[in-house]
């Protein structure tokens, strides 16, 4: 089963992004072993995360949207992240909510 990379529809205000430094990751993998259908690692052993249609985003800076069923996998990966360089943020204000500099 796959999960649809979808805007939670609760309200534009409740939408929440995830992006992945790759300055500070540490190719651990955490994150894609969390949430597979977000995170992936790359050939050069660092994660990034990846587009509704499974296209890896290697820009940097490269965000996606968190699919509702998936917040909880998304934060956890943040939250245990070694590289501390996982950032969940509200896409109506770009504040982030989750990650290294949740405030």
């Amino acid at each position: 089963m796959t999960v649809q990379h979808e805007v939670p529809t609760a309200g534009a205000a409740d939408a929440l992004e995830v992006w992945i430094d790759q300055d500070l990751c540490t190719g651990d993998g955490i994150c894609a072993q969390y949430a597979p259908e977000v995170f992936e690692l790359d050939i050069d052993g660092l994660a990034y995360v990846k587009s509704a249609d499974d296209e890896l985003l290697q820009a940097p800076g490269a965000t996606t949207p968190v699919p509702l069923p998936l917040l909880t996998d998304v934060v956890d990966s943040a939250k245990e992240c070694p590289g501390d360089c996982i950032h969940v943020r509200r896409v109506s204000d770009r504040v982030e909510v989750y990650g290294p500099d949740a405030q």
